[in-house]
């Protein structure tokens, strides 16, 4: 993405009641979440935008993509690279201009309407409290790797208390433990990615090459561009969570500096950490001897390491996965309470889950998401077929989403001048409308194939769940109802011309 440098950051802000910067603000809705501290500092941003990016299915999942696709995952994964960049860039430039908490929720509230401002949170947070449940799981079951006498079950409820008790406490907590988190995930991805290369080319061993791309039955494309599309699928997977580096905004200090800080290079890193390290385990490993088992001793990770001569190169994965899926928790936790705290502080939840500690944690709504966390590790663990309903309403949930944040986006640069934003997303609206038919064309295949089908199955029920409790609530709650309508209506009418 060549165009990265339109990342601009300069003085003009949005003003709380006027214009003067040529920004729509609409105070009521920004205010509503006031009293999080702005603890966050930028170092901790930019570790947690990238620790939001990596999560443990490069580690679990690569086999399982590199047997759809063969050597040609590095397409796949670079089109679903690009689907979560320009994504999370629209985001980040909405959340420079509304630092709030609720994020994409309330920005799908602002600019579209009070059901999707609905829909996105509360969609949202049951997704990630269904994959915080599954993160849960994979650490309790790779603790047994040292371990095996220990039940599951046990880690998988010690490690949620741990990440409990630290979202529970100051964001600067949460910031710390991620920041390290993230250096562990990006330190061993660095180290694979050399250590790889230096076997590929002959750095101090006989050289592999690169025939394993290439020479193998069907060559690039073994399974030409439907293996390529399928893998697509896992790629977007691997980019869940990337969302935090908006919601961070309401809890950064200084966000016009930090937000683009934290975007500047995403495009390189993510290139980097995926495609190229994907390409590593193609270029080391015929893709036809991978399978697709997430255990840590069959990673094609581990192999790459114990190829490198590294002692203990199982151990040392299984330390990075664990790391990776308690890095994983602790954001779906700080993401999960934040979306309830927005609900809450906007009329759709309860208003304790709403309430601030001395601390600034909103510690209800860490609670409430902690014991719901609990529920979704313990499904998962009594039958599959939970874990598989649950898997279906996340990436339904994730791709509802990120729709409806491009569309909020759309809207938002028709109420805004593009010159006077602090962050711009380069190539408007080409890349917008492009992640936008990317996305649909995802939702399709979902539906359409045997093997993914059942997001549809439960994550359509879902929707319209969602879709009867907001009706509920708007007929139970008139008055605040109408308050957030007049709210989003204002926004629609208040139009900028570019």
């Amino acid at each position: 993405m060549a165009a990265c440098s339109d990342l601009t950051s300069n003085a003009v802000g949005p003003s709380a009641t006027a214009n003067p910067g040529g920004f729509l603000t609409i105070t009521s809705i920004e205010t509503r979440e006031a009293g999080l501290h702005k603890a966050l500092t930028k170092g901790q941003a930019i570790m947690i935008s990238l620790g939001g990016a990596l999560g443990t299915t490069i580690f679990l999942s690569s086999g399982f993509a590199l047997g759809y696709a063969g050597p040609g995952v590095m397409v796949s994964y670079a089109i679903a690279g690009l689907i979560a960049v320009v994504m999370v860039f629209s985001l980040s430039e909405m959340a420079v201009v509304h630092p709030t908490a609720g994020s994409f929720g309330v920005y799908a509230e602002l600019y579209l309407n009070p059901w999707a401002g609905f829909v996105v949170r509360y969609g949202y947070w049951f997704a990630e409290v269904a994959a915080t449940g599954f993160e849960a799981i994979a650490a309790g079951i790779y603790m047994t790797y040292w371990f095996p006498s220990v039940p599951v079950w046990m880690w998988s409820i010690g490690f949620a208390f741990i990440v409990l008790w630290v979202n529970s406490r100051s964001v600067n907590n949460f910031g710390t433990v991620e920041y390290w988190f993230s250096w562990i995930k990006v330190s061993a991805i660095v180290l694979f990615i050399i250590l790889g290369l230096a076997h590929i080319f002959g750095l101090g061993s006989k050289a592999v090459g690169l025939h394993n791309l290439y020479a193998l039955p069907g060559g690039f494309f073994p399974h030409g561009a439907h293996g390529v599309w399928m893998a697509v699928i896992v790629g977007m997977l691997s980019f869940v969570g990337i969302e935090v580096v908006a919601v961070t905004s309401g809890e950064v200090a200084e966000p016009r500096k930090a937000i683009p800080a934290a975007l500047r290079g995403m495009a390189v890193r993510l290139f980097l950490f995926y495609v190229l390290a994907l390409g590593v385990v193609a270029a080391l490993i015929p893709w036809n001897q991978l399978g697709g088992s997430v255990a840590v001793a069959q990673s094609p990770f581990v192999k790459v390491l114990g190829m490198s001569g590294i002692p203990y190169a199982a151990g040392i994965m299984n330390f990075v996965i664990i790391s990776a899926a308690l890095s994983g928790m602790n954001t779906n936790v700080y993401l999960c309470s934040r979306m309830l705290f927005s609900l809450a502080r906007g009329g759709y939840a309860p208003k304790a889950l709403g309430q601030l500690s001395k601390a600034g944690a909103p510690v209800a709504a860490v609670v409430l998401s902690g014991v719901c966390i609990l529920a979704s590790a313990a499904l998962s663990a009594i039958t599959p077929k939970a874990y598989a309903y649950l898997q279906g309403i996340a990436l339904f949930g994730m791709i509802t989403v990120w729709i409806l944040i491009l569309l909020s986006h759309l809207r938002f640069r028709r109420a805004h001048r593009a010159a006077d934003l602090p962050v711009r997303m380069p190539f408007f609206p080409v890349l917008q409308l492009l992640g936008l038919g990317l996305l649909a064309a995802l939702a399709a295949t979902l539906a359409l194939d045997k093997d993914w089908n059942l997001s549809w199955m439960v994550g359509v029920p879902w929707l319209l769940l969602l879709t009867a409790a907001y009706f509920i609530w708007k007929k139970a709650a008139p008055g605040r109802a109408k308050a957030v309508a007049s709210a989003a209506a204002t926004a629609d009418t208040s139009i900028i011309a570019p």
